[in-house]
């Protein structure tokens, strides 16, 4: 199954001014293209190109790191533009995400304090995640391109950490893009289907 470079599902103005033009211009035209188009190279030279974008990650992990890298990126990035939207954000969670959120995570602000806090402290690059780990929400962070799949976990909401995520509209400032993000980019109903599927 080779893997395809999804159209954003927003207009490149459409998260401004939390995430300008430029950056998702970059960030999807540039990036995220080379790690479908390395990806594909990769997987087709290790006879995995028939296999879905989460089996590659799996079977790649530990074995194959140029693979592991591209494939997980792909993914990771999938979902990244999905779990943002114009007017997202905030404290309005879909009913069965905020009862989660109150049991496993300590309530919103636990949540947001949490998810900030390892955004901010995953040295160099990478990401923060929300994750479905045997039945319950976990906060972590993972480095580079590394996802929760491959810890036994099913993701649900995570950020990019790594500088061409942000550098362009905040500089050094990740905290303050984490804050954005939190407050108001996240598009709490494609998290609420990846936790109806997990």
């Amino acid at each position: 199954m080779a893997f395809e470079l999804p159209a954003l599902p927003y207009d490149y103005e459409a998260l401004q001014p939390y995430m300008s033009k430029e950056t998702l211009e970059y960030h999807h035209d540039k990036h995220h293209k080379a790690y479908v188009d390395n990806g594909n190279k990769l997987a087709a030279e290790a006879g995995m190109g028939d296999l879905s974008v989460e089996e590659v990650v799996k079977q790649s992990f530990g074995k194959n790191a140029g693979l592991f890298n591209n494939a997980a990126q792909h993914y990771n990035h999938i979902h990244f533009w999905k779990w943002m939207k114009k007017g997202g954000g905030g404290n309005k969670l879909p009913g069965a995400l905020q009862k989660a959120v109150d049991s496993d995570l300590g309530g919103y602000d636990k949540f947001k304090a949490d998810f900030i806090a390892a955004g901010t402290t995953q040295f160099g690059s990478g990401w923060a995640w929300v994750s479905v780990k045997d039945g319950k929400l976990a906060i972590s962070k993972t480095p580079n391109g590394e996802n929760p799949l491959v810890h036994g976990a099913t993701p649900i909401l995570g950020v990019d950490v790594w500088e061409h995520s942000y550098y362009i509209d905040y500089r050094n400032a990740r905290p303050k893009y984490l804050e954005a993000f939190v407050d108001s980019l996240i598009n709490w109903d494609h998290v609420l289907e990846l936790y109806e599927k997990a």
